[in-house]
């Protein structure tokens, strides 16, 4: 009888602790070995990961998943578009606020500057900053990368189930003793990206992913992004 990915995974029940070591070590991994991850753990991770719940259970995720050539063949195609024709592209939803207000521009320049020194990147330093933005594009040198599309038919709740299945896939990697970096930045390349994959009109780009074997002598793994105390945004009522 034909098995799944998903048939081969054995976890153990109700073993908190791992689930929570999962979760509390995942970490947005900007440098990557140049390890190979075999294609199967990749289809355990997305199988397991498919168990997000979505909204009458219409699972809005569509991945490509990239190695070797193909993924190398996308970095070079929007780099060169990056580098020579940077006006002609633009994000086709916005990620970020248009206008920051605190307390979130407080904390994203907090992070910016706390990734920069680990880099040895002065403040002002644009040439610095930008030549290590573009690493995004080459997934951090990771050796998979992942591009998320959702039909364009599909409303504001799909995307929140979207974020749900994104998540799963970040925890059932560290699982494995993998990383991973949620990408955002792919999204302004979204028309490079589709030319490219040959994305079908009705699929839009909603990010991309790296996904690998942390370099643990890169400065930039060192980065653990500070978190408020449940006092901050937490309010309980009705307990003893």
């Amino acid at each position: 009888m034909e098995t799944s990915a998903l048939d081969s995974v054995h976890l153990s029940p109700y073993n908190t602790t791992a689930v929570d070591t999962a979760i509390t070590t995942r970490r947005s991994v900007r440098r990557f070995l140049p390890s190979p991850v075999p294609r199967a753990t990749v289809e355990q991770i997305l199988a397991v990961a498919s168990r997000a719940p979505s909204g009458t259970n219409t699972q809005p995720w569509q991945v490509r998943v990239l190695a070797g050539a193909a993924r190398e063949n996308l970095s070079r195609a929007i780099i060169d578009a990056s580098r020579n024709h940077p006006d002609e592209h633009h994000e086709e939803y916005h990620y970020y606020p248009v206008k920051w207000t605190e307390p979130y521009l407080g904390r994203r320049r907090k992070l910016g500057w706390e990734l920069y020194a680990l880099l040895g990147i002065a403040k002002g330093d644009r040439v610095r900053m930008s030549a290590h933005f573009e690493r995004n594009y080459l997934f951090f040198d990771a050796p998979v990368g992942l591009i998320f599309t959702i039909d364009r038919s599909l409303e504001r709740g799909s995307w929140l189930d979207y974020g749900m299945f994104l998540q799963n896939i970040m925890v059932a990697a560290r699982g494995r003793g993998l990383d991973t970096c949620p990408q955002a930045a792919f999204c302004r390349f979204h028309k490079v990206i589709a030319a490219q994959l040959q994305l079908p009109p009705e699929q839009q780009v909603v990010c991309g992913m790296a996904l690998g074997y942390a370099d643990p002598e890169a400065p930039e793994n060192a980065l653990r992004s500070a978190r408020e105390p449940l006092a901050s945004f937490v309010r309980f009522a009705g307990f003893d």
